[in-house]
């Protein structure tokens, strides 16, 4: 099996009736890499996967596999691997015979078939688990061999529909780990749908972010977190606070008062909104640190979150979120106390209004 390839979309735009799908989309997911597409449900994000495994047809534009255009080319001709949300194991089939199905509708010889089981089913932790049917597994059990049926045929790219969604919490983050493991050994190019923000951040190493359709933005968990382009995607990664501002003569006016721009936003002018994440907001019972833009403000709302305090404080006409870290014996902030809060300059961002 040669090497990782690269996948891309171009143009792409998909309609059904004068419900339109998929608009304008350009994307390019690198050889090798861990690639999320995030969003809320129907923005999109299962039909572009539907869309590159060769299930859907766009009304125009073009799939790319390694440099070959399949737009035409049916599903069981663009070697790609496909693992649903739903699993799709065979019921009366045993583990060993779902892992086999496609490798036996290749008409390979047995002892290839057999070899090629063997060696997915010790990938995922699976080896004596082949002789029991689905029935008789764990839901964790079930997502690693619908993986290992999906990896037997040594796919160019492997697609993940929500691959994760049926498992409880637990059982979630400790296979989400053991898939990015998976990934990075076999060093095949990846996409994963999700809807779950945290899910997409702690497994990939960039996301599209979607919505109605259209790419938001694209780039590394932190680059999404740390500088988003639009209010979706501030919203959407993460919690953040949204101020409304002006911008003018190097500094923004808002309701918080006036600061300087942030990094970046030299010259900006006009309506903007000033975003920063909670957990950069100190809270305080008199202003701190020099350093940081200070107003009074009262508690409303005090949520205990177990590694830290999440408070919802109003300053004058806006609701903000402070997340402050939990320390043993510390009483907090009850609601109706008067606080002061703190925001640092340097964690402000400018989105546009």
């Amino acid at each position: 099996m040669k090497g990782p390839v690269r996948v891309e979309a171009r143009d792409v735009n998909l309609a059904f009736g004068t419900n339109v799908v998929l608009r304008d989309i350009d994307m390019v997911v690198e050889p090798g890499e861990f690639f999320a597409l995030l969003g809320p449900s129907g923005c999109g994000k299962s039909t572009l996967l539907r869309l590159i495994a060769g299930f859907n047809r766009a009304q125009r534009g073009a799939i790319l596999i390694d440099g070959e255009d399949v737009t035409g080319v049916p599903p069981w001709k663009r070697n790609v691997g496909m693992v649903f949300q739903s699993y799709a194991l065979w019921p009366h089939m045993t583990v060993g015979e779902n892992v086999a199905f496609g490798l036996e509708e290749r008409r390979l010889p047995r002892a290839t078939v057999r070899e090629k089981v063997a060696r997915a089913l010790e990938l995922v932790g699976l080896t004596e688990y082949a002789g029991r049917r689905p029935g008789q597994l764990s839901g964790g059990q079930q997502q690693r061999v619908a993986l290992a049926r999906t990896l037997a045929i040594e796919p160019r790219v492997l697609l993940l529909d929500e691959p994760l969604s049926n498992l409880d919490a637990k059982l979630r983050h400790h296979m989400r780990r053991e898939l990015v493991a998976m990934q990075k050994q076999l060093a095949i190019t990846t996409i994963f749908v999700t809807h779950d923000q945290e899910e997409a951040m702690t497994t990939a190493d960039r996301i599209a972010v979607m919505h109605q359709g259209v790419i938001q933005q694209v780039g590394a968990p932190t680059a999404l977190y740390d500088d988003p382009v639009n209010r979706f995607v501030a919203e959407f990664v993460g919690t953040i606070n949204l101020v409304p501002g002006e911008a003018a003569g190097g500094a923004v006016a808002s309701s918080l008062g006036t600061v300087g721009l942030p990094a970046g936003s030299v010259g900006r002018t006009g309506r903007v909104e000033i975003a920063f994440r909670p957990h950069s907001v100190a809270l305080s019972a008199a202003p701190g640190n020099a350093s940081r833009h200070w107003v009074a403000a009262t508690v409303s709302e005090r949520e205990f979150l177990g590694e830290f305090v999440r408070y919802r404080v109003r300053a004058g006409d806006v609701e903000l979120i402070a997340d402050q870290p939990h320390a043993l014996g510390d009483p907090g902030f009850a609601p109706g106390a008067r606080v002061h809060v703190g925001v640092d300059p340097g964690q402000l961002r400018l989105i546009p209004a």
